[in-house]
């Protein structure tokens, strides 16, 4: 199945603004000493049900991760690592690509493999921090 141009533009339009969010974020905390996260409320399924959410770990995985604590951050959650050097090489060589007027054609394209690698990669933390949860009665986080 070919690429669908109109999905690389999309996710590339995508990836610019959650580029510009990341700046937001980054001049409002480091200029304007606002943190997001010291007004974001407790995790609703956390709260509800004593069990981690699908998504549990994710916000400390991109702090680790933007130290430059990889390992830290798989740990955390494997989505965000998986996610932010997938979506990295996608910005890096659309834009290379796009630059070019396609003259270098090295742009990576979406593939379905990649929403479902996600899929997997979000299915597995859950049930193995849960599991851990669980069977130990420790919290792995």
């Amino acid at each position: 199945m070919r690429p669908e141009p109109i999905h690389d533009t999309s996710f590339y339009i995508i990836g610019w603004s959650c580029i510009a969010l990341m700046l937001i974020y980054a001049g409002m905390r480091y200029l304007l000493h606002i943190d997001l996260i010291d007004y974001m409320p407790p995790c609703f399924f956390y709260t509800a049900t004593g069990f981690y959410c699908p998504g549990c770990g994710g916000t400390r995985a991109v702090f680790a991760f933007m130290r430059g604590d990889i390992l830290k951050a798989l740990f955390y959650h494997p989505f965000v690592p998986f996610i932010f050097l997938t979506g990295g090489w996608f910005m890096i060589s659309q834009t290379i690509q796009r630059l070019s007027a396609g003259k270098i054609q090295i742009g990576m394209h979406f593939r379905m493999i990649y929403v479902w690698i996600s899929l997997i990669l979000i299915a597995v933390n859950f049930l193995w921090k849960n599991g851990v949860l669980l069977l130990t009665g420790a919290a792995p986080m």
